[in-house]
């Protein structure tokens, strides 16, 4: 008994360091690019000569920046909204659902998980440049809407399929409606999950790249896109800058949607 103690323990200490050696592998480049972007040279050079927030300054004072930042902040917004509103009734359906097709539902809503984005963006991009969306706002938030769809139908699935229904019921048997339930009972009860929900979708479009390359427009560019045109120009620190911060939204965002979940369980 010993022995096998003494060889769990061992096997602890194996998978620490695999996990930290994996940690170090994905967050060192992330790490890299920070620093660089406090760097005082030209060049994306490191260890930097000095130390400054010159870059900083000039991603802000840069009105194509800023614009790229809104139309991002924009677009994710409308996505989360549509997202958490399709996602509900679409994970009610499957959740309480009885009728026929429903696997094949399941499997529709979440098959843009599983699809390369690829094949997705060069699908949306033939479909909307025939019917004229290709480069606007309401082609941009229905193509990240495929993307961010499958997120809030799990995170609100999960979250009904451990509601406990019968207080549904019993707002139903106390005159109210089934719609009425749903409004006033079961979504104020599972709003950490919405709010969670609302979270990954505008973060599906908020880092999403390669289908925003294909609608993008001249007038219309997302954050990643400038990020990703510009780099193509011409390697300046201003890059690093840009995309420190697109990781600093991104981390306070988990962390909210980390605390909501730490709250609702």
């Amino acid at each position: 008994m010993l022995l096998d103690f003494e060889r769990l323990g061992g096997l602890r200490w194996l998978l620490g360091a695999i996990g930290t050696l994996a940690c170090a592998f994905l967050l060192l480049p992330i790490v890299f690019i920070v620093l660089l972007s406090f760097g005082s040279s030209r060049w994306l050079i490191f260890p930097p000569p000095a130390w400054t927030l010159k870059w900083y300054g000039e991603f802000f004072a840069n009105p194509q920046w800023i614009q790229s930042v809104l139309a991002s902040a924009k677009v994710g917004i409308l996505v989360a909204v549509c997202s958490v509103v399709l996602g509900f009734w679409s994970a009610l359906a499957i959740t309480r659902g009885t009728f026929p097709g429903k696997s094949i539902l399941r499997v529709f809503l979440l098959m843009p998980m599983v699809l390369p984005v690829v094949v997705l963006a060069v699908g949306i991009y033939s479909l909307f440049l025939r019917v004229g969306l290709n480069g606007t706002l309401a082609g941009f938030v229905l193509a990240h809407l495929v993307i961010a769809l499958p997120f809030s139908v799990i995170v609100i699935g999960n979250a009904l399929l451990n509601f406990d229904k019968a207080i549904e019921d019993a707002a139903i048997l106390c005159g109210a409606s089934s719609l009425q339930a749903k409004l006033r009972v079961t979504i104020p009860a599972i709003r950490f999950s919405l709010f969670t929900a609302a979270i990954f979708s505008f973060l599906a479009s908020w880092d999403e790249i390669v289908i925003a390359i294909f609608m993008a427009s001249p007038t219309l560019q997302t954050f990643p896109v400038k990020i990703w045109t510009t780099l193509r120009q011409d390697l300046t620190p201003v890059i690093a800058a840009a995309s420190s911060l697109m990781v600093l939204l991104t981390i306070v965002l988990l962390l909210i949607s980390a605390l909501l979940m730490r709250r609702r369980g």
